[in-house]
């Protein structure tokens, strides 16, 4: 208790010096424990977007693709398969129940999904959670939308204001639909997911607002030439969907139907397991994360090495310290747990603040990065990981410790109470 007590008091009297070496370990522990805990937020947030769902159905091609544009909004799809293969699917034995979206739209930078009530009826996340709806009602006349949480307090929209879809992605489109505009019905409970940032519209408003100049195509149908809004849901085929999410009524039976599906020759699809596709996407970028990890540890190294640098150099200008030290009777082991006891000091306080200011930082860019990618990282108590980290930081400069020690121990008495000139 003698040799902290003294360690802390030495730190105190050079409290410039040391709150800049506790400042450089903080920030290098702040980079690493925030990229662990960044990556492992990002997976969880990934992971808990869509549960319960045993395939993703669409068309031939990159199975990362096919999981990302229909579950995350993220990329755009390549193209559609019709109306026809998806019912086929729905009506097969094994399948329980589907999800078809539609894909395609936008309206002011938000992603239009158009769906129908098995969405509201079917889709779970984090762990089979339902979506509820903070108010109104979901979709059920042609131009109903139902807004996610983060669309409505953004745009600042409510239950009868009126939203027109813009053909294409992001801010700017190709074809904007002013002429049939949808109405807020509905507005979802928020689930931090990407289920936030979208907007859901009827799969049959979907399918009119792309009629050409606003009529359904040419037939014998009494409504011909009716606009859009006086015909009824029910009066609008569906030709087409973008993918849709499978349900089976056994789960034993996914990797079957899913064979069936990816060698359906009339149509060429492709259905994929979100949990098989989801490890592929993080097998993908792995090296990325590691390299990422190595770099952070670089960080923490070039930190500490500063510590030490700073506890050398400062070893010259306390040469008198360590002399009246031994004066009174302290004899080298002392001096020697003294120096590493003030290096091992430096080095918990850097890992406490970098900590602290890791959490700080999390606290504020939550809601940042939710609102810019729609993905809501968990702040969730340091794991084993992190505290290996920590632990890891402190050992370090405990043992950095004993190289300005050893040279303190290797002076004479006497060296430090000569005067230099």
């Amino acid at each position: 208790m003698i040799v902290l007590d003294l360690a802390l008091k030495s730190l105190r009297n050079r409290a410039f010096s040391t709150s800049l070496t506790v400042g450089s370990i903080a920030l290098s522990v702040a980079l690493l424990i925030g990229v662990e805990n960044v990556r492992t937020g990002m997976r969880e947030s990934f992971s808990n977007t869509i549960s319960q769902t045993d395939l993703i159905v669409g068309v031939k091609g990159g199975t990362i693709q096919l999981l990302l544009y229909s579950v995350f909004g993220m990329g755009a799809p390549t193209e559609n398969i019709s109306w026809e293969a998806h019912r086929e699917w729905a009506e097969h034995p094994a399948v329980a129940w589907t999800i078809p979206y539609s894909l395609g739209d936008s309206h002011r930078g938000f992603r239009v999904v158009g769906t129908n009530e098995d969405f509201f009826r079917h889709y779970r996340y984090r762990g089979g959670q339902e979506i509820a709806l903070a108010e109104g009602r979901a979709n059920e006349d042609l131009f109903d939308v139902t807004l996610g949480a983060d669309v409505a307090a953004e745009l600042n929209y409510g239950l009868g204001d009126e939203v027109a879809v813009t053909h294409g992605l992001g801010e700017v489109g190709f074809v904007n639909h002013d002429h049939m505009p949808f109405t807020v019905s509905g507005v979802l409970a928020r689930t931090f997911t990407p289920v936030d940032r979208a907007i859901y519209v009827t799969l049959e408003g979907m399918e009119a607002i792309h009629w050409e100049d606003g009529a359904p195509p040419a037939s014998d149908d009494e409504h011909d030439h009716e606009h859009p809004v006086d015909i009824a849901i029910e009066d609008v085929e569906v030709t087409q969907v973008t993918s849709f999410f499978v349900g089976t009524t056994n789960r034993r039976d996914v990797l079957q139907l899913q064979r069936q599906i990816n060698d359906h020759e009339d149509e060429p699809m492709m259905a994929v397991i979100p949990g098989v596709a989801l490890n592929e996407m993080w097998q993908g970028i792995g090296y990325a994360e590691t390299g990422l990890r190595l770099v952070t540890i670089f960080v923490v190294l070039v930190g500490l090495l500063g510590m030490l640098v700073s506890l050398y150099t400062s070893l010259n200008e306390r040469r008198r310290e360590m002399a009246i030290l031994r004066a009174v009777g302290a004899g080298p082991n002392r001096i020697v747990a003294l120096l590493v006891m003030e290096s091992a000091c430096l080095a918990a306080a850097g890992a406490i603040a970098g900590l602290v200011l890791v959490y700080g930082l999390l606290a504020a860019g939550q809601p940042i990065v939710e609102a810019q990618t729609g993905l809501f990282i968990p702040i969730r108590p340091p794991g084993l990981v992190e505290w290996l980290f920590l632990g890891a930081v402190v050992a370090a400069g405990f043992l950095m410790g004993f190289v300005p020690a050893l040279k303190a121990y290797r002076t004479a008495l006497h060296d430090g109470l000569a005067v230099r000139v």
